[in-house]
């Protein structure tokens, strides 16, 4: 069965492209009013015009600790209430660790980790009035070791500690929080990345899977399941879509 969320709000980060598009879309395409959030103006157009009214949309960096509370006020207001935060929004930086500048460092970490945490730290009085759903994507970088992706890897292994953390907090409440760990989606990211020049392709080969990519759409159905009541007795988990690489 399909879930409806008729009635329900959604925040959803990075809905210019890729899973947050895939995730805006199927939410909105079930009944949800949602704000999709993305620092790209024209793709958040393409993906507006996808919808049948549903989605609204609003240009915004969510490594600005300020735009991510505005953007959670802005659901509120629009929709009056909010029932669901998807972190989806994220960057994908590959380098050599020594070489990795500063600014490039704080970038990824701005984006992938202190904006889930500053998104939820304004979105959760809001809903706690609603029994809502916190859902992040963090990636199988989170949970085991990846070449040339240090920062990366931090920053998705920090948001699995943020999603644990917040869930054993709220245990006592109907918040709920989990995150989905991704590995090769077919996105931006994992078909116009680049690398550095000399890379161990031996050690390269940790970054992808026997098995291909996945389809944003499937991680949007599984965002779709943990956000309906129907995993109502789901908090505090990590659901790996990974084509199987982290057991391989």
């Amino acid at each position: 069965m399909t879930a409806s969320f008729e009635g329900t709000a959604a925040l959803i980060t990075g809905a210019g492209s890729g899973m947050g598009r895939a995730i805006a879309l199927r939410l909105a395409g079930q009944g949800a009013s949602v704000l999709g959030v993305d620092i790209d103006e024209g793709r958040l157009a393409e993906t507006k015009a996808l919808t049948a009214g549903r989605l609204s949309v609003r240009q915004a960096d969510v490594g600005d600790p300020g735009a991510c509370a505005e953007a959670v006020a802005a659901a509120v207001a629009e929709f009056g209430r909010l029932d669901v935060l998807g972190n989806v929004a994220g960057i994908y930086l590959a380098e050599h660790t020594t070489k990795m500048s500063v600014e490039q460092y704080r970038r990824v970490m701005s984006v992938n980790l202190d904006g889930c945490f500053f998104l939820a730290q304004a979105a959760i009085p809001h809903l706690l009035e609603t029994d809502g759903t916190i859902i992040n994507i963090a990636s199988n970088s989170g949970l085991q070791g990846v070449p040339y992706s240090a920062a990366y890897s931090m920053s998705k292994g920090g948001l699995i500690a943020l999603t644990r953390s917040l869930a054993v907090e709220y245990l006592k409440t109907r918040l709920r929080v989990n995150a989905i760990a991704p590995a090769g989606t077919r996105t931006n990211i994992a078909t116009s990345g680049t690398f550095p020049t000399d890379v161990d392709p031996d050690l390269a080969r940790r970054l992808g899977g026997l098995r291909g990519l996945a389809e944003p759409e499937e991680i949007a159905a599984l965002f779709a399941f943990l956000a309906s009541d129907e995993a109502r007795s789901i908090t505090g988990a990590v659901y790996t879509v990974d084509n199987g690489l982290t057991v391989s």
